[in-house]
């Protein structure tokens, strides 16, 4: 939302008709084109980062990544070029360092994603934004969720595969 001369907020005047379809059409323009962006980008780009001690904990026992993970669609699949991440195909140590590092590259797509919410926030009322901003972190952060998840599942992989410790 940006600020007018006095200090007000700005917002564009649209008929609900022309902001449903705004919202409906705006967002799997954002996701997909975002998905299909990220799968154009050079792996080079993506190295995954370390996480935190507390995360494996925190994903298995206050979210139960594990009993719903599995139910995510994987966009990177739809596109050509994509790195699909539904299961393992291989215990290579090049594989699942590459797998690793595509799990951050889906995080950060849908980081990104969440990054476009305040667009939305241009043309809805406040309880548009409030229903703008509920979809967008139920649509990206159990994929976050999940992502971050797997990267420290592969890490223990990788550690027993190259016979170190995790």
């Amino acid at each position: 939302m940006s600020r007018g001369k006095e200090g007000r907020s700005v917002r564009i005047e649209l008929p609900v008709s022309w902001i449903i379809a705004l919202n409906c059409i705006g967002w799997p323009v954002i996701q997909l084109g975002l998905a299909w962006l990220f799968t154009r980008m050079p792996a080079a780009w993506f190295r995954a980062p370390g996480t935190a001690g507390f995360e494996p904990w925190v994903y298995a026992r206050v979210f139960h990544v594990k009993r719903w993970k599995d139910r995510l669609p994987d966009a990177a699949a739809w596109f050509g070029g994509g790195f699909a991440k539904r299961s393992l195909a291989d215990k290579d140590a090049g594989y699942l360092g590459r797998f690793m590092d595509e799990t951050w590259r889906g995080e950060l797509c849908h980081w990104c994603a969440l990054a476009f919410v305040p667009l939305f926030f241009l043309w809805n009322p406040w309880w548009g934004d409030l229903v703008i901003l509920a979809y967008a972190l139920a649509a990206n952060l159990p994929c976050i969720l999940a992502q971050r998840h797997n990267r420290i599942r592969l890490r223990r992989v990788l550690a027993r595969v190259s016979g170190q410790s995790a």
